[in-house]
C-alpha cells in the first residue's frame, strides 16, 4: 500500500522560508516520479513542481527561482525547500506519485505566509 506523508508546513512571513518533506512507503521509492502540488481556498489544485527518478525536475512559473524540489532515495523522501515566500504562496501543498497510471496523493501540509 502506497503511502505519502508530508511534514514541515507552518505559519512564516512573507520573504521566509520553509522546507516541505514528503516521505513514501510502500513503493520502490527509486523509479517513481514525484511532485508537489498545492490548492489554495476556492482555486483548484495546481502542480508547483517535479522531480523524475533521475533528477529532472521542473516548476511552475510561479515559484521558478524561489523553490527547489530535490529528492533522496536512501530516506524515500522527496523535499520541497521554498524561499522567498509570499502571501499569495499560501495553501495546502500535497504530495503525489503516479505508479502505472494510478495517482497517489498525501493529506497535505498547510503553509500559510504572513503579509
Amino acid at each position: 500500500q502506497v503511502q505519502l506523508v508530508e511534514s514541515g508546513g507552518g505559519l512564516v512571513q512573507a520573504g521566509g522560508s520553509l522546507r516541505l518533506s514528503c516521505a513514501a512507503s510502500g513503493t520502490t521509492f527509486s523509479i517513481n516520479p514525484m511532485a508537489w502540488y498545492r490548492q489554495a481556498p476556492g482555486n483548484q489544485r495546481e502542480l508547483v513542481s517535479r522531480i523524475t527518478s533521475g533528477g529532472s525536475t521542473a516548476y511552475a512559473d510561479s515559484v521558478k527561482g524561489r523553490f527547489t524540489i530535490s529528492r533522496d532515495n536512501v530516506k524515500n523522501t522527496v523535499y520541497l525547500q521554498m524561499n522567498s515566500l509570499k502571501p499569495e504562496d499560501t495553501a495546502v501543498y500535497y504530495c503525489n506519485t503516479n505508479i502505472w497510471g494510478s495517482p497517489y496523493w498525501g493529506k497535505g501540509t498547510l503553509v500559510t505566509v504572513s503579509s
